[in-house]
């Protein structure tokens, strides 16, 4: 090994060593500086501060690394051995550190990113796609992957960031904020009112083929509102699912009254 490896070898365990668990890390780029500029005048400057802060790091610096790192007259300004060898390793560990810094700032002057969100099936008829349409138009940096699942996923451990859901929701530590409401109107084809009648009461529904969102068993309980008030009615029906555009179908098919939301069966 030549002398000069071992000697900087030597520097290096000696600037590096145990003084740097309480070295003011703050001064590092003060001394950075005063090697660029040339000078402690211009270090201040282009910093900003006073030149007896410059030089109050410097010699605190030098204090906790327990070397000299600059050569310094009233003429001139130099580097020591042990100062060459410190900046030569804190300069790229600085430039990193600024690169981050930049990427961050850019990073924090746009939303950027990706958004996982998952919705119940139909959602897009209830106005879902446009206004994520109009979301990603407004900031183009963002993606959006929707998953559209009847089933309640969990949030965190699936790795999404939204849900949006109908209905009540089960108490939790995630925020929900409500985003709009939509009316549930009864409806059904006229083919099967023609075949079956028009309930003139709720209680006639219990007479009634019902299409049934999310039914147990054959069996739901529908809670309407009129101008009489709130009322629960149990009503039962042969077919059920999960999956609103298929309670859509059965009914335009004839199967039974169902529960849609108007935007979803306005057609």
């Amino acid at each position: 090994m030549h002398r000069r490896e071992k000697r900087d070898k030597m520097l290096t365990r000696q600037l590096f060593g145990a003084n740097s668990a309480t070295m003011n890390y703050n001064d590092i780029p003060v001394f950075a500086r005063v090697v660029e500029t040339g000078s402690l005048t211009k270090a201040a400057h282009t910093l900003g501060v006073q030149k007896s802060s410059v030089s109050r790091s410097i010699i605190r610096l030098e204090a906790e690394l327990g070397v000299r790192l600059l050569q310094r007259t009233t003429r001139h300004l130099g580097l020591t051995d042990a100062g060459q060898t410190f900046y030569e390793r804190v300069r790229g560990a600085l430039a990193g550190f600024d690169e981050a810094s930049a990427t961050v700032r850019e990073l924090g002057s746009e939303p950027r990113g990706m958004i996982r969100m998952t919705a119940l099936p139909g959602a897009a008829a209830l106005g879902l796609a446009d206004a994520i349409a109009g979301f990603t138009h407004q900031y183009p940096s963002i993606s959006v992957d929707v998953e559209m699942s009847p089933r309640m996923v969990e949030l965190v451990s699936e790795g999404f960031d939204l849900a949006l859901r109908a209905g009540r929701l089960a108490d939790s530590s995630l925020i929900a904020r409500k985003v709009g409401t939509t009316d549930l109107p009864l409806l059904a084809s006229p083919a099967y009112l023609k075949r079956r009648g028009r309930p003139g009461s709720p209680s006639e529904l219990t007479d009634h083929d019902c299409v049934l969102f999310r039914g147990r068993n054959g069996k739901a309980s529908w809670v309407l509102f009129s101008d009489d008030g709130e009322q629960i009615v149990d009503v039962r029906g042969s077919i059920s699912s999960d999956e609103m555009e298929f309670v859509l179908r059965a009914a335009v098919a004839g199967a039974g009254i169902a529960a849609l939301p108007s935007q979803l069966a306005r057609e």
